[in-house]
């Protein structure tokens, strides 16, 4: 597959990162960090290493695995590594993981000296569809998400699905609500192929339409000040909920399970303030509840849902902002619902979901 060009950058598709190396000398890097987490460290690296077999000189930057790590302090221990290994501001940050390691390593080498060049190697099927790609790096501050960042394009991206094989189901799941957003907002093709698919038949052409979507939405609004918030469809109400299950469930939602929940909620406010339809509104109910886990939130957590969506970044005048589906495979953005609305949403999926 060609590469997709994307902000300055080129996205390659490539299962055994054959491009790599050579992109790495052509620039002439005075240094090399690999930033890892502990799983991508034992199951990853060795995918790299043998991509670059005759690039000798690199250092390791190992993390904590987990969204609970994305934060400034994990960060500082980067940026402290960095200059116990020595780094200018002529090296190359290459980040090697899903999308903990590629946003707090993106935030990390954008702000490193001012910046320096990062290569985003995504590991998961979520950052290879979604956080990878479109230059936003990011950190959390307590249990809201990617509230410190900026917006800094990789010198490159390398996609190889060898690393899918890596993964169990529940990634591998999580990661595919993404693709199944990227058919609602903008392809309802591709959205009508996700409703068939098996977890075991994802393929790099289904990646490649996923990124290609993405690509096309952020290539027209790189810093998110009209279309790329459609990019948040399902997200104002995920996020919030994934914020709180982080730090208050034992065993904590994942990305993508929390962002099913919101769709299926940011669905019904569709149908009520964006004209779509019942039927699909409940075609999205559906195809969402047969793939991911129901969470049993109750009303009392209301409140505290809707206190980290204030903090949402597509907020305006105090007031929480959405992307809504006008109908499958057309998003409009810059909606602003009332919190009971908000309430009612929250209901509908209590109501469906038992």
């Amino acid at each position: 597959m060609q590469p997709i060009q994307s902000l300055g950058y080129n996205v390659y598709f490539e299962e055994n990162l054959e491009s790599l190396l050579p992109f790495i000398e052509e620039r002439g890097y005075s240094q090399v960090l690999v930033l890892v987490d502990r799983n991508t460290n034992d199951n990853c690296l060795p995918v790299l290493q043998n991509a670059i077999p005759d690039l000798i000189h690199y250092d390791i930057i190992e993390v904590d695995p987990g969204e609970e790590n994305k934060n400034i302090d994990f960060c500082i221990g980067v940026w402290k590594t960095m200059l116990d290994f020595g780094a200018d501001r002529k090296a190359l940050l290459i980040n090697l993981g899903g999308g903990v390691v590629t946003d707090m390593g993106g935030f990390a080498a954008s702000t490193y000296k001012r910046g320096i060049d990062f290569i985003q190697i995504p590991t998961t099927l979520l950052s290879q569809v979604d956080a990878s790609v479109g230059g936003k790096t990011g950190i959390d501050l307590d249990n809201v998400k990617n509230i410190i960042g900026t917006f800094t394009q990789p010198q490159a991206v390398f996609i190889s699905t060898q690393f899918l094989h890596t993964l169990d189901d529940r990634q591998m799941v999580s990661g595919f609500a993404e693709i199944i957003k990227h058919g609602l907002i903008q392809d309802k093709s591709l959205y009508e192929t996700c409703k068939s698919l098996d977890m075991n038949t994802i393929t790099p052409e289904l990646i490649y339409q996923s990124v290609q979507i993405k690509n096309n939405v952020i290539t027209q609004d790189p810093t998110e000040k009209g279309l790329r918030k459609i990019l948040n469809f399902g997200h104002t109400i995920g996020h919030a909920i994934e914020g709180y299950s982080l730090y208050n469930d034992s065993n904590p939602l994942l990305h993508g399970e929390a962002i099913a929940i919101g769709m299926i909620c940011e669905a019904w406010l569709s149908n009520k303030f964006s004209g779509m339809s019942i039927e699909e509104l409940k075609d999205i109910t559906d195809t969402f509840l047969k793939r991911y886990p129901v969470y049993n939130y109750s009303e009392e957590q209301y409140d505290l849902f809707i206190d980290l969506m204030k903090n949402d970044k597509k907020n305006e005048d105090n007031k929480i902002g959405f992307a809504l589906l006008k109908e499958i495979g057309d998003c409009s953005y810059n909606i602003f619902v009332e919190e009971e609305d908000i309430r009612e949403a929250l209901n509908y999926y209590l109501k469906v979901s038992k």
